[in-house]
């Protein structure tokens, strides 16, 4: 096998674990949701998980970090807000916006969650060193920011 072929081969084996990581994190994600709220979507529990690490966040912050239109980003806050998983204030800076934040529950529920989701983390990985779950987790972050800067890159593209 020549290099070129070495390396196609190779790529097509980082495609087809990445394409079976995507599907199996929907998957949980799914799964996670239905732990937080069993009326839950999958991409409100993402969308959760930002507005937890971000702490009070605008729904423009939350449409940006996702590539997400303001009306999808709304129906969903809508939906959270309705299940009481978030609330929404006035920002003090503009009046005209509004602030997200989660709720006591919202955020009990969702810390549950995540707990558990780490947990298993830690079983799937237990028998790995701790520099190999930090090589791996580096990797990913590397991989991570090419993706997010292919995906900008493509939105600024003329069409």
């Amino acid at each position: 096998m020549n290099d070129q072929e070495s390396a196609d081969q190779a790529f097509r084996a980082v495609e087809r674990e990445v394409a079976l990581l995507f599907r199996r994190g929907r998957t949980r994600a799914a799964e996670m949701a239905r732990r937080v709220h069993p009326e839950l979507e999958a991409a409100a529990y993402v969308m959760l998980a930002y507005v937890e690490e971000s702490g009070r966040v605008r729904l423009t912050d939350i449409g940006l970090h996702f590539g997400i239109g303001k009306a999808s980003i709304s129906r969903q806050v809508k939906h959270l807000e309705v299940l009481g998983l978030l609330r929404r204030e006035v920002d003090p800076l503009d009046r005209r916006s509004s602030l997200l934040s989660l709720t006591e529950d919202g955020a009990a529920r969702y810390l549950r969650a995540r707990d558990a989701r780490m947990e298993r983390f830690r079983e799937l990985m237990s028998a790995w060193d701790e520099e190999d779950v930090e090589r791996f987790a580096e990797l990913l972050r590397r991989f991570n920011e090419l993706a997010a800067e292919s995906m900008r890159a493509e939105e600024s593209a003329p069409a």
